[in-house]
């Protein structure tokens, strides 16, 4: 495979850049909620050591050489009955913190982009990339499946709502809960069985609807 180097780097650099913020707001959130446990813990920090995880780098690498995979971070840990707000939805504020910092990144370099001229090329291609790798974990952070923020943020509205039917469909989602790596596993599996890809469907009409809101759609 003919690698281009900066391009390699610029994703590498994106991907370590977002999920630094993702978790570090995460801590954050907690923190401001009244959940000190990430903060005892160090990782109420962006010093991206705290936060990465050995094998979800080794992932990072292998989607920057491929352009297929999926990096992560180490999980921000998280006291849920210590959020001010209550366990779910204290949690659901937590989650949403990850994806929208990333999305805030991502439309601030949009801003700098478009506003700034006369930026050389490769800053541009440079700022762009780390641009679209915020955009991305955004969207794929926003899908609601159990081990994602989505899910969370789902879990915290449907647990707010006061009616039988929010009961039931929370209860379901508990139950839910515990199969999110093998859920998410089979469907990082399934295009090479279908010839065709649940996630990305589920994926690129969030996507696009985030990238047209900060203009890049």
């Amino acid at each position: 495979m003919n690698l281009d180097l900066f391009s390699l780097t610029a994703v590498l650099v994106g991907l370590v850049l977002a999920i630094t913020i993702h978790e570090f707001s995460h801590a954050l959130v907690a923190y401001e909620l009244g959940d000190t446990t990430a903060q005892r813990m160090g990782r109420l920090s962006l010093n991206p050591l705290v936060h990465l995880d050995p094998l979800g780098s080794l992932m990072m690498v292998i989607t920057a050489l491929t352009g297929f995979g999926i990096g992560w971070g180490k999980p921000t840990p998280v006291s849920p009955w210590n959020l001010r707000p209550g366990r779910r939805l204290g949690m659901a504020m937590v989650a949403a913190g990850g994806p929208f910092s990333n999305f805030l990144l991502a439309f601030i370099l949009s801003r700098v982009l478009f506003l700034v001229p006369g930026l050389p090329g490769p800053v541009q291609v440079f700022l762009a990339s780390i641009m679209f790798v915020n955009l991305g974990l955004t969207a794929f952070n926003l899908l609601p499946l159990p081990m994602l923020d989505g899910f969370h943020i789902l879990m915290g509205i449907v647990s707010s709502i006061r009616n039988k039917w929010a009961y039931a469909l929370t209860y379901q989602l508990e139950r839910l809960e515990p199969h999110g790596a093998q859920l998410l596993l089979i469907l990082l599996l399934l295009p090479a069985v279908l010839h065709f890809s649940p996630l990305m469907w589920l994926l690129r009409p969030v996507y696009n609807l985030l990238a047209m809101i900060i203009g890049v759609g």
